[in-house]
């Protein structure tokens, strides 16, 4: 055998080791909630420095990872985001459903899920309760910091993440949209305590809504959930109970995709 291939339990399938082991290190970076240092991801990935610098530099002329030359810290590159932004979300999609179906079912709200792409979030599926005419949510580019959707999402981004993801005037949409850039920090500091955002009317004065992520294990966001309605069938009272049920079912959700 290749002292390069390694062999899955049983015999079943072959893998190419080099291969898995930048697999790992591309995994590691993208997980990371700062850009890693060479240390850092040999540590992670259970490498010696000098295999996960051979790998990096590779990975780095290939323009999948970046190395800054004043920090030495690495990031995904143009290339690997390239090819990212044209994966399909179809497996999520299928796996999150009966999630989405038995939160509509449970809050008698419309409930969507949005997955996250390159500092903007994409609508991907959305399920309506029986009886109930739900605005449609896919396609929509909408602002993060006039959604539930948008806050849960910023929350758990790094602070310059944040500055690169938001426009440098924030919109205002209606009177409650927040527009004050520390306001907004104050807000995202109780989404992180509380695990779910909420939105009073931000976007649009009618709908009302509450958001939770999806998150890896290194607390990255990877997708969100969001119950929506109008104000009169989700009003402010509701929000938290709302909340807390969306943040159970990003958990489940999490744990279906391990």
């Amino acid at each position: 055998m290749n002292g390069d291939d390694t062999e899955r339990p049983g015999g079943r399938q072959r893998t190419i080791q080099s291969v898995d082991r930048a697999a790992m290190l591309i995994k590691a970076i993208a997980d990371s909630r700062q850009p890693p240092t060479v240390m850092e991801l040999a540590a992670t990935c259970g490498l010696n420095r000098s295999t996960a610098w051979r790998l990096l530099a590779t990975l780095d002329a290939q323009g999948l990872i970046e190395r800054d030359p004043v920090s030495q810290r690495y990031s995904l590159g143009y290339a690997f985001l390239r090819i990212a932004a044209g994966a399909e979300p179809d497996p999520l999609v299928r796996q999150a459903r009966p999630v989405l179906e038995r939160l509509a079912n449970a809050t008698g709200e419309a409930t969507n899920l949005a997955v996250v792409k390159r500092f903007r979030l994409v609508y991907v599926d959305q399920v309506d309760p029986p009886q109930i005419m739900a605005p449609n949510w896919f396609g929509r580019d909408v602002p993060l910091h006039a959604t539930s959707t948008g806050k849960a999402y910023l929350a758990f981004m790094t602070r310059e993440e944040r500055d690169t993801a938001l426009p440098a005037r924030l919109e205002r949409f209606t009177a409650t949209t927040v527009t004050d850039r520390r306001t907004l920090e104050t807000q995202l500091a109780e989404v992180r305590r509380a695990g779910f955002a909420t939105c009073v009317g931000e976007l649009e004065e009618s709908l009302f809504g509450a958001s939770a992520p999806v998150l890896s294990e290194q607390a990255r966001p990877v997708a969100i959930v969001s119950v929506w309605g109008t104000e009169h069938r989700l009003p402010r009272e509701r929000l938290d109970d709302v909340g807390e049920r969306a943040l159970a079912a990003a958990a489940e959700i999490k744990d279906v995709l391990r």
